[in-house]
């Protein structure tokens, strides 16, 4: 599932933001905007994930959508907010296709820090300069 959700990623680095990127295992260790957002799975299972993206980028997706040069800390955190939602709901369209379909709640922000939050899987994306640490984390029932 993760590996839909990091495809999607991909998708949103080469398409919306024109940029490549590299993939790592593991989170980030710089400070980042942390949203995160719920899905349930069709077998019922229910998991995390979590967005995690350094200022530069989500600076440059607000630049992109809203042509802001200094966006201020509640603007990035739409833009956050919005990135995970675009990135979340590409992948479940990405899953339909594959029979792994899911659904998805409302996306929630959670801080402006390093990453202290447990999780099952993480990988990092290193677009230009910036990360974007994608994370999931199987919830109990």
């Amino acid at each position: 599932m993760l590996e839909t959700i990091i495809q999607a990623a991909k998708n949103f680095c080469q398409h919306q933001i024109d940029e490549p990127c590299k993939e790592r295992e593991g989170a980030t260790t710089q400070k980042v905007f942390i949203s995160y957002i719920d899905i349930q799975k069709s077998d019922s299972s229910r998991y995390r994930i979590y967005l995690a993206a350094e200022k530069a980028l989500v600076q440059k997706v607000a630049q992109l959508f809203l042509e802001e040069d200094e966006s201020d800390d509640e603007t990035l955190q739409d833009m956050t907010l919005e990135t995970t939602n675009l990135i979340v709901g590409s992948a479940k369209v990405l899953a339909e296709e594959s029979d792994d379909a899911f659904t998805i709640e409302t996306p929630k922000f959670e801080k402006y820090a390093t990453i202290d939050f447990n999780y099952d899987e993480a990988v990092t994306l290193e677009i230009e300069s910036a990360d974007l640490t994608l994370a999931s984390k199987e919830l109990d029932g």
